[in-house]
């Protein structure tokens, strides 16, 4: 019969000759259960979440008239959510085999492997978002007409003599580069600063245990 993950724990982080007190040990055992228990359901919490918000975000923008923003958004939470459940599906297989010390090396590892990954997909994500929001509302109905032509009507008309790039001011596209290229280069420090403020207990719990263990074990 294969080894339930209670069973696991019960046979403690350590080696079979690692001296230990069985109290201490079994506390690290539901410190381990209690922390992992918990990633995995704020975890599965938080790609529901995703899903559910681009749903109903996709359905507004088309009561709203920016339905370009809607579709976009809709594909680019759709991808994430399907790679982070691949992620998740990577975390289910971890061997359960293997001694509980083990096992939560292995859960660390795979923390690290979706971080950074997800860090790497932020410096697309953002960008994203912002030329959806912005295509949205550029094509925005507008009394007939869409909304960016109508702003670039009223801006020709406090300056006749501005430069146009395929009908847009080029100061507008500049500045617009410029918004991409901050945010594709802060996109990585934004996720890492929504990840703490969801998961920045956990991973602190996590990496206090590791520690003790760590030094226990040495």
């Amino acid at each position: 019969m294969e080894k339930s993950i209670e069973n696991i724990w019960k046979e403690g982080f350590l080696e079979s000759d690692a001296l230990v007190a069985p109290k201490i040990n079994n506390l690290y055992n539901q410190k381990s259960i209690h922390i992992i228990d918990r990633f995995k359901r704020m975890f599965k919490i938080n790609l529901i979440a995703i899903v559910a918000f681009s749903f109903i975000f996709l359905i507004v923008s088309f009561f709203v008239g920016i339905p370009i923003t809607g579709v976009i958004f809709f594909v680019t939470l759709s991808v994430l959510v399907f790679i982070n459940k691949k992620l998740l599906n990577d975390l289910e297989k971890i061997d359960i085999g293997i001694t509980s010390y083990q096992y939560l090396k292995a859960f660390n590892q795979w923390i690290h492997k979706q971080v950074a990954i997800n860090k790497k997909m932020s410096r697309f994500l953002y960008p994203i978002i912002f030329i959806s929001m912005l295509l949205g509302f550029w094509f925005k109905d507008a009394e007939g007409m869409p909304m960016g032509e109508r702003l670039v009507g009223e801006i020709l008309i406090g300056f006749p003599d501005i430069y146009l790039v395929f009908g847009i001011p080029l100061i507008g596209i500049v500045i617009v580069l410029l918004i991409l290229v901050l945010l594709a280069f802060m996109g990585g420090r934004i996720y890492k600063w929504d990840l703490n403020i969801v998961y920045g207990r956990v991973f602190k719990k996590l990496e206090e245990l590791m520690t003790d263990i760590e030094s226990l074990r040495n």
